[in-house]
């Protein structure tokens, strides 16, 4: 037995091969910051920290020449999302249903990917997580409405990390209002998308929970994702009607190189 339960519920092997199925497609299709940034792991529920090769002094338990130094380190942070799944949907999954409702599981896998997205490019600072967008906050872009200008915003960024000496290949990463309004947008009758796609030789990803957009380099080393336990689901209680669970993972995230990427921001004051 694990911290997890899933031997207590009472799910059957089939129910929680469709809990699973279900929130790995969610995760699939939402975790965009993944895909833009190294991934370590993953290395278990009981890892601890990620180790920095800093310290910094304090003060020495003892009088005399005893020196003290305490190591810096990043701890994961753990995130949960519970959810439910009712007692007449799990009955139908172990009968063979083919269309049991796992809106909850959706719903719950889709909220902890994009908290995981938030805490990549916007940072988690009451967890010591500084995000990809707080490195050139102050350099950032800014965009309309008008997103048929947007392609000059990403040439603009990518301009920029090319004079700090940054090397591609580039990537965009959009919000989900970004990359909408950019598939929708049309100039010359050819969709905005397109264009920017061409501008850089890396993915555009949609990624949930992010804001604006962010350009940012793929060459590797500059941003760490470390995971200790990845998604998983796990058993907390049953109800009457209904078996409550939960997903969750460890994760932390560390900023190696924040010249590597520039965020582009919603400007909305109306000036071009």
């Amino acid at each position: 037995m694990n911290h997890l339960h899933r031997e207590l519920a009472p799910i059957s092997a089939s129910g929680w091969a469709e809990i699973d199925k279900e929130a790995t497609r969610t995760l699939k299709t939402s975790l965009g910051a993944r895909r833009v940034v190294d991934f370590v792991g993953p290395k278990g529920w009981d890892h601890a920290a990620v180790a920095t090769g800093r310290s910094e002094a304090v003060a020495p338990p003892l009088k005399g020449k005893l020196e003290a130094r305490l190591r810096q380190v990043l701890p994961p942070v753990e995130l949960r999302v519970p959810f439910e799944i009712q007692r007449d949907e799990l009955d139908a999954i172990s009968r063979g249903a083919k269309d049991p409702d796992t809106d909850p599981v959706i719903a719950a896998a889709r909220e902890i990917a994009i908290a995981e997205n938030r805490t990549i490019f916007h940072g988690y600072g009451e967890a010591g997580i500084r995000g990809i967008c707080d490195g050139r906050a102050s350099e950032a872009i800014p965009f309309t409405d008008d997103f048929t200008a947007f392609p000059n915003a990403v040439a603009s960024a990518k301009t920029k990390r090319r004079d700090d000496g940054v090397g591609g290949p580039y990537a965009v990463a959009l919000s989900e209002r970004a990359y909408t309004a950019l598939s929708e947008t049309t100039s010359g009758g050819y969709p905005v998308l397109e264009h920017v796609r061409r501008l850089v030789d890396g993915p555009l990803v949609w990624t949930p929970g992010l804001d604006g957009a962010v350009v940012l380099s793929m060459r590797g080393s500059d941003f760490e994702l470390t995971v200790g336990q990845d998604f998983s689901i796990g058993y907390l209680s049953p109800t009457v009607r209904a078996v409550q669970l939960y997903i969750e993972e460890s994760v932390t995230f560390w900023l190696l190189s924040e010249q590597a990427a520039i965020p582009l921001t919603r400007r909305t004051d109306g000036k071009k």
